[in-house]
């Protein structure tokens, strides 16, 4: 049996993925992760950038290297908004957040 030719529709299909993880109920979950593993890049590639090592930044924010170490881990989300202020002040950078 033939197979009837795929069509190019022009537009969508379906949901688009953000409403498909709505539906899900997982929007704000995935967002939040998302959002963390963006900042701890940035502040990586801050320190890496401006040679600033795991231990000054430490100092800098007047906490543990165990903390900071959670900080810049991707996969951990156990990080408050304090903790990423000090961090963003500590490398010279304001955070910013908002709501859309």
């Amino acid at each position: 049996m033939k197979k009837a030719p795929n069509k190019t529709v022009k537009g969508r299909i379906g949901l688009s993925f953000d409403d498909f993880l709505k539906d899900d109920g997982s929007y704000e979950g995935v967002t939040a992760r998302a959002i963390k593993r963006v900042l701890a890049r940035q502040l990586a590639e801050l320190m890496r950038r401006e040679e600033i090592s795991k231990t000054e930044l430490a100092t800098r924010m007047k906490t543990s290297r165990a903390q900071l170490d959670r900080l810049l881990d991707p996969e951990n989300e156990s990080v408050t908004l304090g903790t990423l202020a000090r961090a963003a002040k500590a490398v010279g950078r304001h955070l910013r957040m908002e709501l859309v």
